[in-house]
């Protein structure tokens, strides 16, 4: 008995060993991501493109795109399996903050004068990628319709390429337009608020999607995800928001309370939680969690609150290209994937660039605004790879067509630097700089 019972202390003395090497090397490969990242987004910089074109590059150089081609299986060796789990939390943790900052960023002022003109533009570039996307969807649909032996109805797979062929990178676009001294432009301006209209549209497409792959019972389940759906938006509108609004005004003056920080974090992955629970993805309650934070005193929180959720997004977010290169295998893709991945991005750009340009025209701009417009609103960036990593947790996509959507997104926002023009920065600074610079610093860190 003795004997027994000390061998299972040497058993668990080893598990216990075990379970700190793993908790070791996590630590080690968040190093190695950080440096890995940071390095990338530093040189991108001299080719005119934002940090997390860099970033994404680098994660998919540590999977097996790049370093899986040398002998040896290194990804397996620097990512184990033991550890993979636990980069996907802390990526997970990283995004969550990530979009509570874009929830918490989105700002009706960019609409201000141009409602109109950013809904027109902004409308067509979805319906128009949209409707394309659908088209495509038809043509790959038979090749890609069993995702981990599980087959997907084609409603599911043309509503979500649907989702992923409209979307535009907000924060990435408003980094873009700072660098190029483009945000006191009527172009960059414009741009802006279109995308963050095409945003909102894109993932109210993509909850819907959500809600038809989880509601696997039939009409009965997707109606109870709406039904559901719907009383969160109410509760987050109606009871959240002047909750948040009434904390803040009683509890801050000069400074953030420690426990209103504290509040916020809770009230993020519960929210988090919420959606999740309902079905529509954990990314929306972040979101929804931040699009009904106040923004006033506006000083104060910036200070207190976005600064620090914005490290947060800087330092846990390249965690995310890790766990999502770490599935990306360009060279395992075949001659006939090839041809769908140029098909998938010519639909990408011609989607966006058609439906963004005729309307920018429409409206009174040059043909060369117009076009600048155009390769604006196709930039896709880390809100694309949320949508495809989104879609691959729901089962809608497989191996491949995850790799060659993700190369899309990739593709697509290192086509905007080249092809737009350095733009002076407008000299009503008192008007278009205090309303521009406001997205481009929750941008920072991408």
């Amino acid at each position: 008995m003795t004997i027994n019972i000390h061998g299972g202390s040497i058993m668990a003395d080893a598990s216990a060993r075990s379970a700190d090497l793993i908790i070791a090397i996590t630590m080690a490969d968040i190093a190695i991501i950080l440096v890995a990242g940071s390095i990338l987004g530093w040189l991108v910089r001299y080719v005119r493109q934002p940090p997390v074109v860099g970033e994404i590059i680098a994660g998919i150089a540590l999977g097996p795109s790049l370093l899986g081609l040398l002998p040896g299986d290194l990804p397996s060796h620097i990512f184990p399996s033991e550890v993979r789990p636990h980069l996907s939390a802390i990526a997970q943790v990283g995004l969550l903050v990530f979009m509570f900052g874009i929830g918490w960023e989105f700002d009706k002022r960019l609409l201000q004068g141009r409602q109109g003109t950013a809904a027109a533009v902004s409308i067509a570039s979805v319906v128009v990628s949209f409707v394309l996307a659908i088209g495509l969807a038809a043509l790959l649909y038979d090749r890609h319709n069993v995702v981990n032996g599980k087959h997907i109805s084609f409603t599911a797979f043309a509503l979500f390429m649907g989702a992923a062929m409209s979307i535009t990178a907000f924060p990435v676009l408003a980094r873009i337009l700072t660098e190029h001294r483009m945000m006191g432009t009527r172009v960059g301006a414009l741009a802006l608020a279109s995308a963050a209209i095409d945003d909102v549209l894109a993932w109210c497409l993509l909850a819907l999607v959500a809600a038809i792959v989880t509601a696997s019972g039939g009409s009965g389940d997707f109606a109870q995800t709406i039904v559901l759906s719907l009383l969160y938006v109410t509760v987050m509108l109606l009871v959240v928001r002047p909750l948040l609004s009434y904390l803040i005004r009683r509890r801050v003056r000069d400074r953030i309370p420690p426990q209103l920080i504290v509040v916020l974090v809770a009230g993020l992955f519960l929210s988090s939680y919420a959606t999740t629970w309902i079905g529509i993805h954990a990314i929306f309650g972040a979101f929804a969690f931040g699009f009904v934070m106040p923004r006033e005193p506006r000083g104060v929180l910036d200070e207190g609150a976005k600064r620090p959720f914005g490290g947060i997004s800087l330092v846990l977010l390249p965690v995310f290209f890790i766990v999502t290169g770490l599935n990306v295998d360009i060279g395992a893709l075949s001659g006939r994937d090839l041809l769908e991945l140029s098909a998938i991005i010519f639909v990408a750009c011609a989607g966006k660039l058609i439906g963004a340009s005729v309307p920018g025209r429409l409206a009174g701009m040059s043909w060369r605004e117009a076009g600048t417009l155009g390769i604006l609103m196709n930039t896709r960036g880390l809100t694309e790879l949320i949508i495809l990593n989104a879609g691959v947790s729901l089962g809608v996509l497989d191996d491949r067509m995850f790799t060659m959507m993700v190369v899309m997104a990739l593709f697509t926002t290192v086509l905007t630097g080249p092809f737009l023009p350095k733009a002076p920065v407008r000299v009503d600074r008192a008007g278009s700089r205090a309303l521009s610079e406001e997205p481009a610093a929750a941008a920072s860190s991408v």
